[in-house]
């Protein structure tokens, strides 16, 4: 799903008051990690289907020289299933980041506690989703 124009809030349920960057004690990195480097390094540069197929390469470890001889192969096995869209990252559900979808998809992160949230937040002509709730 890629949305445009919207602005996806944190959860409900969220006790977040700040923006902090993820962390893990896993030895693989979860894809919450990647999407935050993405997003907070390269700021409106991928939509939805860009961002999630680049988690997809670097959670698998494809080295470059693989992907680009086997690109289409590889793009067709990341659409054998679905792929969840911001509303569900740890990001915006526990770690206190709105992301924001421009006019072109394109996605960028925003700190709970940052001005940009509020004014995303209070703009009415922006589509407002919230995150999903940490707990059913």
């Amino acid at each position: 799903m890629s949305y445009q124009d919207t602005f996806i809030t944190i959860a409900p349920d969220s006790d977040a008051v700040e923006g902090v960057p993820p962390f893990t004690n896993r030895k693989k990195i979860p894809a919450h990690m990647i999407q935050f480097q993405l997003l907070t390094e390269h700021p409106y540069t991928m939509d939805h289907e860009e961002l999630v197929f680049e988690v997809y390469v670097r959670q698998k470890e494809i080295p470059a020289a693989e992907l680009e001889q086997n690109r289409d192969r590889l793009w067709h096995e990341f659409h054998q299933k679905g792929h969840a869209c911001l509303r569900a990252s740890a990001l915006t559900k526990k770690f206190g980041w709105g992301a924001h979808y421009n006019q072109k998809g394109k996605i960028a992160l925003y700190s709970v506690d940052s001005a940009e949230y509020q004014q995303f937040v209070a703009d009415e002509e922006i589509k407002k989703f919230p995150a999903m709730k940490k707990k059913r």
